[in-house]
């Protein structure tokens, strides 16, 4: 061992780190000790049985069956070098320990030998350190000891991993840390299932309450339409204020309050909300029209997310439209913009925007492609009866599922912040 390596052995074992948060039967104990994880973890190199599951590591559920992940199968390959895990093991992607992607192995099986498996000693709960290896500070060391292999890569084989040292309470302290974060991680994955499950219904509902390709009429109807004439198919333009307008073309610029807040393709999620957390500014003089009104809708023109829709709500701010998305303005008496927005979540919407977007190049629709787009309508009436009947059906599911998202969020990040009590990081490295 070099000077330099015993030296810095000897100053961390002259640290002592107590967590900021301690269970009330450890407050008495000790600091927290300080080993190396080579003392904590054997590698396990064996190779297993072909006839074991091949598991991959996803960001969201950790090590799950490889029939479960989406991803390619890869069940036929020769698995005569792919390694062993156990109940228990903790197995981390060698090329990206650096990311902390690691997990703990919960069935039996065999993983990638791109993977690293560690078997905890007598001396760890291994939940426990599924846990820590998560934290900023763990992580930082684990990318500060990653060497590369070629260029822009990092690996942290076991050799190194081992040699790295962290801070760590008893087995009993250790058990309790991991079944609290546990029973919090139950709690999220319950309300996971029940935001999917609001999902899935809403979805479900959308196939019902507009008619499919080649029908004119929806499956579910509101008793009060149920003796009105068949939907029409009508051009989006037809439809609109005005033609389908372009956003602004400028780059972003940091969010300052002197300046627009400025709205991207990559400023929408999933469910088509603005995401405000990652604000960002647009230097430019705004027009009046630059920004968007009530009830416009934007639409991304190109890439991967081309067909992705946001309708604007007045509580998101002003907002300043991006140049790669088209904004389209219902005519209100003609088109209840929150209808036109739940089409834009349909299997029939999307199945166009795929037909549409096709190109040589990267997939794309330009604004005369979204006017032409056919439209199913309820027969016209000035009053939209049935196209606000489902709207307002349609919104009270979303808000429902805006309010299940915030809660699955502030559950996030109530175990961030419980981690950070929980993990005591040295002095500098929080």
């Amino acid at each position: 061992m070099s000077n330099e390596a015993e030296q810095m052995t000897k100053d961390k074992k002259q640290q002592t780190l107590v967590p900021k948060l301690r269970f009330p039967e450890f407050r008495d104990y000790q600091a927290w000790t300080v080993d190396r994880l080579g003392n904590l973890f054997i590698e396990r190199q064996e190779t297993g049985n072909e006839e074991l599951p091949l598991l991959s590591l996803t960001d969201k559920e950790g090590l799950i069956p490889q029939k479960d992940s989406g991803r390619k199968d890869n069940s036929n390959v020769n698995k005569s070098k792919y390694l062993r895990v156990d109940v228990g093991d903790i197995a981390y992607n060698t090329m990206r320990m650096w990311e902390g992607r690691s997990a703990l192995a919960k069935n039996e099986g065999l993983v990638s030998p791109a993977y690293t498996v560690c078997v905890p000693t007598d001396r760890v709960d291994s939940r426990f350190f599924s846990y820590y290896f998560k934290t900023g500070h763990l992580i930082r060391e684990f990318r500060r000891y990653s060497q590369g292999l070629v260029k822009d890569t990092l690996s942290l084989k076991y050799e190194v991993f081992s040699r790295i040292h962290v801070f760590f309470p008893g087995l009993r302290e250790q058990q309790k840390i991991a079944d609290c974060l546990g029973s919090l991680d139950d709690l999220i994955a319950a309300e996971g299932r029940k935001l999917a499950a609001l999902r899935d219904h809403k979805k479900g509902l959308m196939q019902q309450l507009f008619p499919r390709e080649g029908e004119t009429r929806p499956r579910l109807r509101f008793p009060e339409f149920q003796d009105t004439p068949d939907w029409n198919m009508i051009p989006l333009a037809e439809l609109l204020v005005r033609d389908p307008e372009y956003g602004v073309n400028a780059s972003a610029a940091p969010y300052s309050e002197d300046l627009p807040a400025y709205i991207r393709i990559t400023d929408i999620d999933d469910d088509g909300r603005y995401l405000s957390e990652g604000r960002v500014s647009v230097d430019i003089e705004a027009t009046e029209d630059e920004y968007l009104q009530e009830g416009d809708i934007v639409l991304a023109r190109t890439g991967a997310s081309v067909g992705k829709s946001y309708r604007y709500r007045s509580e998101d701010g002003l907002l300043v439209f991006a140049g790669f998305l088209i904004r389209v303005r219902p005519k209100p008496t003609k088109l209840d913009s929150r209808f036109l927005a739940a089409y834009f979540s349909t299997g029939r919407y999307w199945d166009w925007v795929r037909i549409t977007s096709a190109r040589s190049g990267q997939p794309g629709i330009n604004g005369s492609e979204y006017a032409s787009m056919p439209l199913p309508v309820p027969p016209d009436d000035d009053s939209k009866g049935e196209q606000s009947r489902i709207a307002n059906c349609l919104s009270a599911l979303d808000d429902l599922i805006a309010a299940q998202v915030e809660k699955l969020d502030a559950l996030r990040t109530h175990k961030r912040g419980l981690m950070q009590q929980l993990f005591p990081a040295p002095e500098g490295h929080q």
